[in-house]
């Protein structure tokens, strides 16, 4: 059941290869992000000197009946990624790359769990978004047409 997806992450970037994290979150934010209190866009997926993935620039809404327990609640504080080492070590390597960077795809449940998508992403030039969006508006048109 996907929960959210980063549109904008499909339309700014090639996706190359994509991945499945875990993502620690806090008692309160997860009953948030299961109502549908989380933003990715803007947000990116950053490996820190401890060869840790983090999710950098999520916003998660404050869990309102949890006011009491949440005082101090930073919305956009960094969230560590549950990932194995050999998929750490090769996000490591590909984010070396010049023109490559790790971005949030969606956010969905499997088994009562949240997890994350991450992908390995190549950045679009401008006139691949505009062929993208033509192609887009052809389809659109094509189907109405044969409905």
């Amino acid at each position: 059941m996907s929960i959210t997806t980063n549109k904008l992450a499909y339309h700014d970037y090639h996706v190359l290869d994509t991945f499945e994290a875990g993502l620690v979150l806090a008692g309160p934010e997860v009953k948030a992000v299961k109502a549908g209190g989380i933003n990715l866009k803007g947000s990116y997926i950053s490996i820190n000197s401890d060869r840790e993935a983090v999710l950098v620039k999520a916003h998660i809404s404050a869990y309102s009946p949890a006011h009491l327990v949440q005082r101090d609640y930073d919305p956009y504080r960094e969230r560590k990624l549950l990932l194995n080492k050999k998929e750490l070590k090769a996000l490591f390597g590909k984010s070396k790359e010049s023109g490559i960077t790790i971005v949030p795809l969606k956010i969905y449940l499997s088994h009562g769990l949240v997890k994350l998508e991450i992908g390995v992403a190549r950045g679009k030039k401008k006139h691949d978004k505009r062929d993208d969006i033509k192609k887009r508006d052809f389809n659109r048109r094509k189907r109405q047409l044969t409905a």
